[in-house]
């Protein structure tokens, strides 16, 4: 019983630090915009404050990781599980991709496209957890809608900058 607590504690710390570097990864591509080009952008009257994204963001890798906890703990041998953490991994992926794009290359119209591949993904993932585990689907809401909204902002940035 002490190794399979001992193997969950692992599990879990890994599958917490997994997405939140993704998250640092992002904020290094974000960051050196953040006071240049994206200040300049027009903004929708529902544009968030900027300091909001690091929280929120922050707490939604915690979010991911959780659920992938949850989902890793089933057994990586349970296909299922397998093609959960691949859609996982995909999504996560997509998510850096979407960061590089808009902030580091200034592409809003090329994020946008993507960041509609994103959703796509995420709603699998979610779908796809939500099979191995409840609770690692449920995890995953808070994303879905965050992106969501993300969506419709890349879309009003891009409209108002072209």
């Amino acid at each position: 019983m002490q190794n399979e607590t001992k193997t969950n504690i692992i599990r879990l710390i890994v599958s917490i630090l997994i997405p939140q570097a993704a998250g640092a990864i992002g904020a290094m591509l974000t960051l050196p915009s953040v006071s240049s080009w994206y200040a300049g952008l027009n903004k929708p009257p529902f544009n968030p404050p900027d300091w909001i994204f690091g929280p929120v963001w922050t707490a939604l890798y915690l979010l991911m990781g959780i659920s992938l906890y949850f989902a890793w703990k089933k057994g990586l041998h349970r296909k299922d599980v397998k093609t959960a953490v691949i859609l996982f991994a995909l999504q996560l992926l997509l998510n850096v991709a979407w960061t590089y794009l808009f902030f580091y290359l200034h592409k809003p119209l090329t994020a946008f496209v993507e960041i509609i591949v994103l959703w796509l993904c995420i709603a699998g993932t979610m779908i796809s957890l939500f099979r191995v585990s409840t609770r690692a689907g449920v995890l995953f809401i808070p994303y879905l809608i965050w992106v969501s909204f993300a969506s419709v902002l890349n879309f009003f940035l891009w409209r108002l900058n072209t």
